[in-house]
């Protein structure tokens, strides 16, 4: 599980520079990987992005080093890359409560995030089936929203955003202009940090004229590697990721190709039966 690996070098290069500037691409660089790959394969396995994850690390550490030392907070807000006191301040009530002038008198109420660590593990006991798909360039059309991924915001928006366009006959339209794939979810336009996404509930354009409040993406062409999911939803689909992440792109050595991902809904059955069939598509590279 060599990239698992990679991922607890990353996690000792931030702990050593957690008061130094941390870039994204040092950070990637360290565990071997491409920026795009880095992030997601992070998020995917601690439910962080790695922004959130540093500045977690470092409030905790300054709130030790602030209660156990005679530090001054604005020195200790300098060493941990705060522009001033107040920003400080702010960050450290946002994660602890209480402001850090108060938490050097009393450090019982402190909030600690503790270093991650990954439980490097073959599973051998249950086989991923998977295949490598050549797609050319295709357009979708359908309705997006944009969401952060911050403390899991993104799947509660995602699914309150499939709920109302089942009530509002958004996906039963679109179901009526379906392509070879039915219906699509595609999780496109990851900023920079990986903290904010598009989300898009859509089909495979087969119709000349398009809803004047639809919207219609172009999905590059890529190497797609296609995972089967078979369950209920929305269970299933987590469970299948969470694997994809944590075994499979460790074990077989190819990365992320940074384009959008997509879940793939082909079946007419009820998405709630636990015979269900649907597939995770992920652009890859080697």
């Amino acid at each position: 599980m060599e990239g698992l690996q990679r991922m607890l070098h990353a996690i000792e290069f931030v702990e050593k520079n957690l008061d130094n500037d941390l870039f994204i691409e040092d950070i990637a660089r360290s565990a071997c990987m491409s920026k795009f790959h880095f992030q997601r394969m992070f998020h995917m396995l601690t439910s962080y992005t790695v922004s959130e994850y540093i500045r977690n690390r470092r409030i905790t550490v300054a709130a030790q080093e602030l209660v156990y030392s005679n530090s001054k907070v604005i020195d200790v807000a300098m060493k941990y890359g705060y522009e001033s006191p107040e920003a400080f301040t702010k960050a450290f009530r946002k994660i602890h409560g209480i402001n850090p002038t108060v938490a050097k008198k009393n450090s019982q109420s402190l909030k600690a995030y503790p270093k991650l660590s990954f439980q490097i593990q073959l599973k051998g006991d249950v086989e991923m089936d998977y295949k490598i798909v050549e797609k050319k360039t295709f357009t979708v059309v359908g309705k997006s929203i944009r969401t952060t991924t911050l403390e899991g915001e993104n799947n509660k928006r995602i699914a309150a955003f499939w709920n109302e366009s089942h009530e509002n006959g958004f996906t039963e339209e679109l179901a009526k202009n379906c392509g070879s794939l039915g219906l699509i979810g595609i999780c496109m336009d990851f900023d920079k940090q990986q903290e904010n996404l598009t989300y898009l509930i859509c089909a495979e354009k087969q119709m000349e004229n398009v809803p004047s409040d639809w919207e219609e993406k172009e999905i590059p062409a890529a190497s797609w590697a296609v995972f089967p999911v078979h369950g209920a939803m929305p269970d299933a689909m987590p469970k299948v990721w969470e694997r994809i992440f944590s075994e499979w792109f460790p074990a077989t050595g190819y990365e992320h190709a940074g384009g959008p991902e997509m879940e793939v809904y082909l079946s007419d059955a009820d998405p709630s039966s636990e015979d269900y069939y649907s597939e995770i598509w992920i652009p890859i590279k080697r």
